[in-house]
């Protein structure tokens, strides 16, 4: 039988322990697969905070740090000073990044430091139970909002990407999603050009990627894609947010 796909080498020959449908283990093979493409491995370093994320040390084949929750923005921000010829990027969730790391993610991209940022926003705190996330959607029911998220009482779904787009700092801001063989496609094309464009000195880039939580969203994998497409894109839109130097820009 002819072999039609190979593990890049930027991922280590584990097993992953993600749960069934979960998007985290086909982000990891694209980020590999792009550190492989552009021939950086022994020049990547990652940050993985608390989560799910967490696990990153364990797949990744080449060094990962782990930082407090919320914080690998900070931490990438002097890795990144002290070794500007290395790629850097972080890797967290919605509860880390856009909960208890808002203040290192906005001011890393006001300051447009040049590191690349994985934003994984499935709706919801993956490893600890199933909690309301600050990207939980209204009337989504969770471990802490049984009866379904309610603006009166917590407020709205926060929209890091545009939010931070708002800011001078960013050079390269987009959201993308993993409900479907084309926005799969789109993701790996998104986080292929954040790291060129940190390669090529341009700043501070996110890469928003919608991802499925069968397991928190008390679902099949099959019943969460569809999921996705009717209930998170419509939220939180896909596409580029922000580009500096798009062609026509006047950048």
């Amino acid at each position: 039988m002819k072999k039609i796909s190979k593990r890049p080498e930027s991922l280590k020959p584990v097993p992953f322990r993600f749960c069934a449908g979960c998007g985290h283990g086909l982000l990891h093979k694209f980020i590999a697969e792009i550190i492989d493409e552009l021939g950086i491995r022994e020049k990547t370093i990652g940050f993985a905070p608390v989560g799910c994320a967490v696990f990153a040390y364990d797949y990744f084949n080449f060094d990962v740090i782990e930082s407090a929750h919320g914080r690998p923005p900070a931490v990438a921000t002097a890795i990144k000073r002290l070794l500007p010829d290395r790629l850097v990027f972080t890797y967290q969730g919605d509860g880390d990044l856009a909960a208890i790391g808002t203040a290192e993610i906005i001011h890393a991209a006001a300051r447009g430091e040049n590191f690349s940022v994985i934003f994984v926003n499935n709706a919801t705190y993956g490893m600890t139970g199933g909690q309301m996330a600050p990207t939980t959607l209204l009337g989504q029911k969770t471990t802490t909002t049984t009866k379904g998220r309610d603006k009166r009482m917590t407020g709205y779904p926060i929209k890091i990407s545009e939010m931070l787009a708002t800011l001078e700092g960013p050079s390269f801001i987009c959201r993308t999603s993993l409900d479907s063989p084309k926005n799969v496609i789109n993701t790996k094309k998104a986080i292929k050009k954040a790291f060129q464009y940190q390669l090529d000195k341009k700043g501070f880039s996110l890469v928003e990627v919608l991802s499925p939580c069968p397991t928190d969203w008390w679902m099949s994998p099959q019943e969460a894609l569809p999921w996705m497409k009717k209930n998170m894109i419509p939220a939180f839109p896909l596409g580029v947010i922000k580009d500096k130097w798009e062609v026509g820009n006047g950048k």
